[in-house]
Parts: C-alpha cells; sequence; structure tokens
C-alpha cells in the first residue's frame, strides 16, 4: 500500500514534463549529463545537526564573548515575588489569564498588581539581549559566507544573465559539484532553522517564519527532484541578499551602536525592496510565469513550484510594510526603534534594585 501510495504521489504526470520519465532524469554513467539524484534531498537533514553544533560552538566561543566586550548585558527580567497560585495559574495558561478577580483575592493583591505579576513573569522568559545578538550574528555570518559563496557559483552559469536558460534544455540539465553543494548548504541552512525555530528568540512573526522555512525547503526540495535547480539557485541568491542586513541591522540595534544601525537599516530598506520587492516578481515570477510557458511544455509541478513562489512573495509584501513601518517611525524619532519583520515589544528592568510589594504596587499607581 504504501508502495502505491507513494507511486501516485510521484506520479510522472504531475512532476515532469509531457514524454519524460523518472529513468530519463535519473543519474547514471551513460547518461550524457550528471543529473541530480533525488535521493540527495535527504543529506541536508543530517547536515542541519552540523550546523546547529557550528553555531551552538561559535555563539558560545566566538560571538558571546564579542558581545560582552561590546558591552551588551546578559540581564535578564527581574524574578517576580513568589505567589505559588498565580504561578499555578500562569503554567496553566500564559496568555489568556482568568478570574483575575479570584486571583486577587486569594493572594491579598488588586487586580492591577495580578496582572502587573503575570506581566513580569512573561518578561522573565524572554531572552536576554546578548542571546538574541549571538543570534543575529550567527545568521548574518551564513548569510554573508553563503551567498558570497553563491555569486562565487553562479557567476559563470549563463542562467543568472540569462534567466530563459533556466528552461531550454530543461529537463537535461546537467548539476555540477557547485551547485550541488550550493543546493545541499542552503537547504540544510534552512532545516536548522526550522528546528531551531521552538527555542530560538519567540518573535511575532514566528508562524510568518515557520511558513516561510517550509515553503523555501518544499521548493528546495521539490525543484532538486525535478531538476529544476536553475530557478531555485536563482531565488537563493536573491534572498541571501537582503537577509543579510535584516540580521546585521538587528546585532547593530543590540550592540548600541546607533549609527551603524541607521546606516545599515537604510541600506537595508534599498536592498530589500530592489530584490524582494523589485527583482523579485519582476524578473523572478515573471519569468517564471510569462516566459518559461513559452519555453516548455507546462506541467502539474511546475504550478506547485509558481505558487510557492507567490507564497513567498506575499511574506515579501507582508515583511516590507513592517519595515516601512518601523522606517517612519524611524524619521519621526530620529534612530532606528523595534525589531525588524517583528514588532515584539521589549521589557527593561529598573535600573536600581526595589522590593517585591514596590514592584507589584508600581502597577497600580
Amino acid at each position: 500500500m504504501l508502495k502505491a501510495a507513494l507511486d501516485t504521489f510521484w506520479s510522472e504526470k504531475v512532476w515532469l514534463p509531457p514524454n519524460t520519465t523518472w529513468d530519463d532524469i535519473a543519474p547514471g554513467p551513460e547518461k550524457a549529463v550528471v543529473y541530480a539524484d533525488s535521493n540527495h534531498v535527504f543529506f541536508p537533514i543530517p547536515l542541519a545537526l552540523v550546523f546547529i553544533t557550528v553555531r551552538y560552538l561559535l555563539e558560545k566561543h566566538v560571538f558571546a564573548p564579542l558581545g560582552r566586550s561590546l558591552g551588551i548585558k546578559e540581564t535578564r527580567a527581574r524574578k517576580t515575588p513568589s505567589y505559588p497560585k498565580l504561578e499555578a495559574a500562569y503554567q496553566k495558561s500564559a496568555n489568556r489569564i482568568k478570574d483575575i478577580g479570584a486571583l486577587a483575592k486569594a493572594t491579598d493583591l488588586s487586580e492591577r498588581q495580578v496582572e502587573r505579576w503575570f506581566r513580569l513573569r512573561r518578561n522573565q522568559n524572554k531572552p536576554s539581549t546578548l542571546v538574541k545578538f549571538c543570534e543575529n550574528s550567527w545568521k548574518c555570518t551564513f548569510y554573508v559566507c553563503n551567498f558570497s559563496f553563491g555569486l562565487f557559483v553562479l557567476w559563470d552559469k549563463e542562467w543568472l544573465w540569462d534567466i530563459d536558460q533556466c528552461y531550454i534544455g530543461y529537463p537535461h540539465q546537467g548539476v555540477t559539484n557547485d551547485v550541488w553543494w550550493y543546493y545541499m548548504v542552503s537547504s540544510a541552512f534552512y532545516w536548522s532553522l526550522t528546528i531551531s525555530q521552538f527555542w530560538d528568540v519567540r518573535r511575532k512573526d514566528f508562524w510568518q517564519m515557520f511558513i516561510h522555512h517550509i515553503a523555501t525547503i518544499a521548493l528546495l526540495t521539490f525543484s532538486w527532484v525535478c531538476n529544476l535547480h536553475r530557478v531555485g539557485t536563482l531565488v537563493l541568491l536573491l534572498h541571501d541578499c537582503a537577509d543579510i542586513f535584516v540580521e546585521s541591522v538587528k546585532a547593530a540595534k543590540y550592540a548600541n551602536y546607533q549609527k551603524l544601525c541607521d546606516s545599515l537599516f537604510l541600506a537595508l530598506i534599498v536592498v530589500w525592496i530592489s530584490t524582494r520587492v523589485g527583482i523579485y516578481p519582476l524578473y523572478i515570477i515573471w519569468s517564471t510565469s510569462i516566459r518559461a510557458p513559452m519555453l516548455l511544455p507546462m506541467f502539474p509541478a511546475y504550478y506547485i513550484f509558481n505558487s510557492l513562489l507567490c507564497l513567498l512573495l506575499l511574506l515579501h509584501v507582508v515583511w516590507t510594510w513592517l519595515i516601512l513601518q518601523i522606517a517612519y517611525k524611524t524619521i519621526q524619532a530620529g534612530q532606528m526603534e523595534g525589531d525588524i519583520r517583528s514588532s515584539s515589544s521589549e521589557w527593561s528592568p529598573p535600573a536600581t534594585p526595589r522590593p517585591p510589594t514596590e514592584l507589584l504596587s508600581a502597577g497600580s499607581k
């Protein structure tokens, strides 16, 4: 039954152009070109674990010491006073607290004091500035390296300069070793982000980013199986370019380098808009939607790929709106405030220690 289900799912009528079989694009010594091996889609998963390990080592031994040398503090929100009944209610539902009046009576606090206790308790779980700096430094480092590697790999490839070459001769297009590594490394990184996202800094756009990672992995996986890797490499290169500035702006903000942060933010706006809402829809999406049907016979899977590319475009539009909102606030405030692609409110602990009762009573004033 499993084999029948897999055969149905991987139907050649769905995933390949007309008059093409899986055997036609299967790798083999007698083939004129080196085809992509579909079994290699599993290679990025163990490689993702390597990325997670490398990230842990870099954050602990490189980025954390660097952050401390820049004066970034590891301080977290102040611990809340001990109220077992409030803690039990928090453990049941951290975001939706019911019966605040009953909890106030049970603890001899006012309702405002109970609400403030829960607000402080939520902030207690938020990561320190140093943790966030390390995360962004790791991502920025990867994007710089991967974008540089991608540019090196694609510089002499004909489809970088003529996107029609992504479709001419398809599906009989060979895979070189450098393109293989570019695809595997990029896929492994997005696998690592998908896995680590559940313990990384949780921002308000958690699910948008999760959908983004899943859509990216699906695009990379299915495009590899169907030998559509040429378009995939262009999408990867375009995305890595803007992500460098996304992560560097955050790292500069956490390091309190305000002038550098503002300069990088200005560069981010230019690069993001020109790549994500300029080149991506007007060059990539236009090519996959208009030029591709002119150069090769369409098949069902191609519409799936194009839908995923359009889904990424929709996310780009949402994030562009958030970035422009921050840009507007920046002009008003005179410096970059907030977080790129996510407006997460952060609680800052008081500058001097205060008694537990004062911390609670401050909320009722």
